[in-house]
């Protein structure tokens, strides 16, 4: 009897009280398995990681291109201007070969001197 007393006493509480989680009805619209919803999660967590880890390396990748592509052209400038300053043309003093009066009297100017027929063969020093 006393038990009775006791719980005819709680009833108006019970009343009050709220169901422990209204979103976890299967019945209702919009009902996720939670298994499924923590594996969506799971998921998705790790999608955002893997592009997180594609985008670092595609940077990298782009920086090394970069690096290397520069790298080449300095190389090249480098060569080319190496390559200018070998054609340069040296001083030309006194004019060289176009300018001037030679000595000789037909006003050309030989680096050699004059040879005759078959001095080639049999040299003279």
């Amino acid at each position: 009897m006393k038990r009775l007393m006791i719980l005819a006493a709680l009833i108006p509480f019970a009343a009050l009280a709220q169901p422990l989680n209204t979103m976890n009805n299967p019945n209702q619209q919009g009902y996720v398995i939670p298994s499924q919803q923590r594996m969506q999660t799971e998921m998705m967590t790790q999608q955002q990681q893997q592009k997180g880890m594609l985008n670092q390396q595609l940077k990298t990748q782009t920086q090394m291109q970069q690096q290397s592509l520069q790298n080449q052209m300095n190389a090249n400038t480098q060569r080319v201007q190496q390559g200018q300053m070998r054609e340069q043309p040296l001083p030309n003093k006194n004019g060289g070969m176009l300018g001037g009066v030679t000595s000789s009297g037909s006003g050309q100017q030989h680096m050699l001197p004059p040879q005759s027929n078959g001095s080639m063969l049999n040299p003279q020093n």
